[in-house]
């Protein structure tokens, strides 16, 4: 895999394989991508999009990358809400209690301390009883 054919493969329209994409998030984690390369990467799939099989791809790529945990015992479908941060945590604190009342898991993984508002979890131990 070569990164900046990947990256002009993209920015040209075309569509890339899983092994392109997995290569690259691949070079993105053990630093043999630069940063210059990422955001070209970047900026080309904002201009070009990614189909459907780019994105899984894309996805499994990047969950792939790191420890993947496992619940296969939990015995429910399993959700997860993710955040990026904020101030707010509007959504978060709302639909995790939803979804579990629905029957789902929610594992529910979440920060602390996360700047000058906290993490979810910091918020969720703060309501008394819960």
């Amino acid at each position: 895999m070569i990164p900046q054919e990947v990256i002009r493969r993209k920015r040209n329209g075309e569509a890339l394989d899983r092994a392109d994409i997995a290569g690259f998030i691949r070079g993105l984690t053990d630093g043999s991508i630069s940063e210059g390369q990422v955001a070209a990467f970047a900026m080309a799939v904002w201009f070009s999009g990614m189909n459907l099989d780019e994105t899984v791809a894309l996805t499994l790529a990047m969950r792939d990358s790191g420890d993947v945990l496992s619940w296969d015992d939990i015995g429910h479908p399993i959700a997860d809400k993710h955040s990026t941060g904020g101030v707010g945590d509007n959504v978060s604190l709302m639909l995790a209690p939803i979804v579990a009342a629905c029957g789902l898991a929610v594992p529910m993984i979440s920060g602390r301390g996360l700047g000058h508002t906290g993490g979810t979890l910091d918020k969720l131990e703060s309501i008394p009883g819960l």
